[in-house]
């Protein structure tokens, strides 16, 4: 899976389900979402280690949870980007990947 395909694919969902529920993707949406998203991994991962409440779900389930919120989260950071037309490949590349030995 390479991040320009993700991105189209999380793109189409995104738009569908927008215009399925009856909202706009405006600009503050997309910050706004993710910030939404990083709450929710918060309340996931805290639940995990059992920092918060299980809410009479498993140690599996808490762990699912976290994952499907890790992903939650990069698809609105691919939504965000994309819509600021930001290159992530090209701003990984500059910012992590120049560090490579």
């Amino acid at each position: 899976m390479d991040l320009g395909t993700l991105s189209d694919d999380v793109e189409r969902i995104s738009q569908r389900y927008a215009e399925a529920v009856g909202f706009a993707r405006d600009d503050a949406w997309y910050l706004l979402k993710l910030q939404e998203e990083v709450g929710e991994l918060t309340e996931a991962y805290l639940a995990k280690i059992g920092q918060a409440r299980a809410k009479d779900r498993t140690l599996d389930e808490r762990e699912a949870a976290f994952r499907a919120e890790l992903a939650d989260v990069l698809c609105h950071v691919l939504l965000l980007a994309r819509h600021h037309d930001v290159d992530l490949p090209a701003e990984i590349t500059a910012k992590w990947l120049r560090w490579r030995r």
